[in-house]
């Protein structure tokens, strides 16, 4: 069984930035990545990276703030979240699997991490 343990969620002001990770142990050649829950809204994709950390891949909404990053698979997977919006207020949910695509979640789950973007 893996397990996924994600970190960094929070409050912010709208403008700010904040960073998430997550470390998957057994750590492995998965494709790892975020989808999100805010309430009363379905879970959707936010970004993934594959297990070379190269070929990132985004939601059309938060390209060009979020940046997602992976230096090898034995070390945490970021993601980076500038210029937060109020709508990006979600718990964050860490994903990972041998195949993980933004229309079909990988098979671990993290706990999910809560964001919130309020002035």
């Amino acid at each position: 069984q893996v397990q996924l343990v994600e970190s960094g969620g929070g409050l912010v002001q709208p403008g700010g930035s904040l960073r998430l990770s997550c470390a998957a142990s057994p750590s492995g050649f998965y494709t790892m990545g975020w989808f999100r829950q805010a309430p009363g809204k379905e879970r959707e994709f936010v970004a993934r990276i594959d297990y070379t950390g190269t070929s990132p891949d985004y939601a059309d909404s938060v390209k060009g703030r979020f940046t997602i990053s992976r230096d090898n698979i034995n070390d945490p997977m970021y993601l980076q979240m500038n210029s937060l919006k109020p709508e990006d207020t979600a718990v964050y949910y860490c994903n990972a699997g041998l195949t993980m695509m933004s229309y079909h979640p990988g098979p671990y789950w993290g706990q999910g991490t809560q964001v919130t973007v309020s002035s």
